[in-house]
């Protein structure tokens, strides 16, 4: 054991990608310490991606590509806009609502951000709006994508664990909201210091609700499809996935019409660079994550908290420490295939129900996606407006407040996560 996370913080201090450094340390430790042959390396990674649902991945970032540069995001912007364009801040209200929306599309809260932000960030600084908060609203919306299904993360999870893709995504429906909306209401008070700077609202019109909700119908179609549809039992995850696409593509061609069919190979290519990336680091993580299991690491650790009095509520608070602090510095697909093998054993051991601490994890790791140093979504909402990340994360912390709150709310009250999977599907 000491041989494998020493040689994983070596290469990790050192910079190596990650897929090196689990797929190395793995190979290290089976070559010097036990006497199970190399190729067995080689087997554990392709058992780690013959996965059905993991076929999903490709084609939810491909519907995220397809919403990002065609008119399915503009339409719900603008459906957005009628709605809340009416209140102090408007524009933040919009950016968070809008990604709420995008949330039930793409999977990805890069895809949301980079879709938003490219929308509105130019109009919040042609609006006088502080650029650097602005960016941080756009970067904490963007969070919302791992928590609201369908996500990306929600579906390795539920592969590495074995637990349904459905229950995760309903899991996931009341937290989003809880958030989205918590977001909505700093991003007012926030407002409400400067009343003079953020009171650019529009009044509201219910004809111009109407207008904008009839052109947003068709968007609107893609999360009933493709979350309905897995609930329901009528497709699986990576049949619902191909279905986003196809409706997608549909949708945009026939009525919006602003995705060319030129830049198709473009996104397929970048959707093909995406997946390889995603697809190299699970199979790798399952060589490291057998690795751990065979060391017995998940027992050793349930024993160390049964000596310490076995309390669940303590064991969730230092995962929740552990994972916001991993979140800031990895990426979150990464961070899950290496903790989840050892964390959800011993969470179970402890009597934690698996759904409710996978759903615990997803809210952790979509945090990171905001949090500095790493934080994709504010590296991506600070590359459209041009703005240093060290300026952003001055700010960053307001918008986090409320998700760290959701977060404590799903750790310790369970039946915000557990209560929807229940009714619908009549689970625990």
């Amino acid at each position: 054991m000491g041989l494998t996370f020493g040689s994983f913080t070596l290469l990790l201090v050192a910079g190596a990608p990650m897929v090196f450094v689990l797929g190395v340390a793995a190979a290290l430790t089976l070559a010097m310490v036990t006497e199970v042959p190399m190729v067995v390396v080689a087997q554990r990674l392709y058992n780690g991606l013959d996965s059905f649902p993991l076929m999903a991945i490709p084609f939810f970032i491909l519907s995220g590509l397809i919403m990002e540069h065609g008119g399915l995001a503009k339409a719900i912007v603008g459906l957005a806009a009628a709605l809340v364009g009416w209140v102090r801040g408007s524009l933040f209200m919009v950016a968070t609502l809008t990604s709420t929306f995008l949330s039930g599309i793409s999977g990805s809260g890069s895809a949301d951000t980079a879709a938003v932000s490219s929308i509105l960030l130019p109009e919040m600084r042609r609006r006088g709006y502080d650029i650097d908060y602005s960016v941080a609203v756009v970067a904490a919306a963007g969070a919302l994508g791992p928590i609201i299904p369908p996500s990306i993360i929600m579906v390795v999870l539920a592969m590495v664990c074995d637990l349904s893709v459905g229950a995760m995504f309903l899991g996931g429906i009341i937290p989003g909201l809880i958030a989205s909306l918590g977001l909505m209401v700093t991003h007012y008070i926030y407002a409400s210091r400067d009343k003079a700077r953020y009171t650019d609202t529009e009044p509201f019109s219910v004809p111009r609700l109407r207008v904008a909700f009839v052109k947003a119908i068709p968007a609107l179609v893609l999360p009933v499809i493709i979350v309905g549809g897995i609930v329901g039992g009528v497709v699986t995850p990576t049949e619902a996935g191909v279905l986003a696409v196809a409706a997608g593509l549909t949708i945009d061609l026939l009525i919006y019409k602003e995705l060319k069919l030129s830049s198709l190979p473009q996104l397929m290519l970048r959707t093909v660079g995406i997946s390889a990336a995603v697809m190299i680091i699970v199979g790798t993580s399952s060589i490291f994550a057998w690795l751990v299991a065979i060391q017995n690491v998940p027992a050793m650790i349930t024993g160390w908290f049964d000596a310490v009095g076995g309390n669940k509520y303590l064991f969730l608070l230092m995962v929740n420490l552990l994972m916001l602090f991993v979140g800031m510095c990895f990426e979150e697909i990464s961070a899950l295939l290496i903790l989840m093998p050892v964390l959800m054993p011993v969470a179970i051991g402890l009597g934690i129900d698996p759904l409710h601490f996978g759903l615990v994890m997803s809210i952790n790791l979509s945090i990171g996606l905001v949090a500095p140093p790493y934080g994709i979504c504010m590296f991506v909402a600070c590359t459209v407006a041009r703005r240093p990340v060290g300026a952003v994360a001055r700010v960053i912390w307001i918008p986090l407040i409320p998700l760290v709150a959701v977060l404590m709310l799903c750790t310790y009250v369970p039946e915000v996560v557990m209560w929807l999977p229940r009714l619908v599907l009549g689970r625990g």
